[in-house]
């Protein structure tokens, strides 16, 4: 080969090479992450879900050498964040911090502008939430078994308080009902706030709340825990019995984690999904969460995803005989 043939044959070479940088994708290119990561919580800041998200947000961006921040999109009961997030570009910079409610439990109740399956590839769970069977701290029941014995006794004079119509405490209660074989009637409140107020006033006889929000009550002595919803008694719930004790099937359980937008490619996606798995085992993480009444997961993609499929086929049916509807 000549001289002006070699170098001929460089320069395509280099021509070929330039050309191919050009067309890779901008992930390719640049190792991730190389900027900032964002987390979207669906609520406002201070809440559970806010306060579950930031205790992993930091330990991510140890493990991930880039900043990871927490950034708060409420409104439309957590569903305008999470669409927010679907129409994101999928390259792992903007995730969702997710929940039962506008992650899943949502479309059985309304239309929404995503689709959980369609639009979401899940990453990693972070917590699993019990929900807790709370009565007056007055009550003088002391078991679940006399509890709904009472309340069948009673027929439709009692009522169960929630958080708002279509969540996790609303679907519980209509659940419990359906097992039990209970009457309660709804009453749905704008928050913890003022479901304290209606137990102290005699509103209510019950409600399912979580323990980052009972805490508070309990102490104040508004209420008191009768029993938790995990399919068993719980180490993070140490001395209250599970409610499937009395009511056999009876399971309440609300999850928390991370999800992406579906186009995340997998090396991405295998990267978030670790760093958030690792950031709920590191101990100060899970100490927060257990301190909390909350049980650290941090799961594979693939659990997180048969959570999710297992949740909207248990809760389709209660909704439908409920008539549960969102506007």
């Amino acid at each position: 080969m000549t001289v002006r043939t070699r170098r001929h044959a460089l320069k395509l070479l280099a021509a070929t090479c330039a050309a191919a940088s050009m067309s890779l994708p901008a992930w390719a290119q640049d190792p991730f992450p190389s900027k900032l990561i964002r987390i979207v919580v669906p609520y406002p800041a201070g809440g559970t879900t806010d306060q579950l998200a930031r205790a992993v947000a930091q330990p991510m961006s140890d493990m991930l050498g880039q900043p990871v921040i927490v950034e708060n999109k409420p409104g439309a009961g957590g569903t305008l964040g999470a669409d927010y997030v679907a129409k994101q570009p999928a390259d792992g910079y903007t995730l969702l911090f997710g929940n039962s409610g506008p992650s899943a439990t949502a479309s059985l109740m309304r239309k929404l502008p995503y689709d959980i399956h369609k639009d979401f590839r899940p990453l990693s769970g972070v917590v699993k939430v019990p929900l807790i069977l709370a009565v007056p701290a007055n009550s003088p029941h002391k078991s679940v078994g006399e509890f709904v014995a009472w309340a069948r006794s009673e027929g439709t004079k009692l009522n169960y308080g929630s958080t708002g119509v279509g969540g996790s405490s609303h679907l519980a209660s209509e659940y419990f009902n359906d097992l039990a074989g209970t009457k309660f009637q709804h009453i749905p409140y704008s928050g913890g706030a003022p479901l304290v107020t209606a137990f102290a006033g005699g509103q209510v006889q019950m409600a399912f709340v979580t323990g980052l929000d009972g805490a508070g009550m309990v102490q104040a002595g508004k209420i008191k825990y009768l029993a938790v919803a995990s399919p068993k008694r719980t180490d993070v719930l140490p001395g209250l019995p599970a409610i499937a004790e009395d009511v056999p099937g009876f399971s309440a359980v609300v999850w928390f984690g991370m999800l992406a937008p579906k186009g995340v490619p997998d090396a991405i996606a295998d990267k978030l999904a670790k760093a958030v798995a690792a950031a709920v085992q590191k101990p100060e993480v899970s100490k927060f969460f257990i301190n909390r009444n909350v049980e650290p997961w941090g799961s594979t993609p693939q659990e997180l995803g048969k959570t999710i499929d297992g949740e909207i086929a248990q809760w389709g049916p209660i909704v439908k005989k409920a008539n549960i509807t969102l506007e």
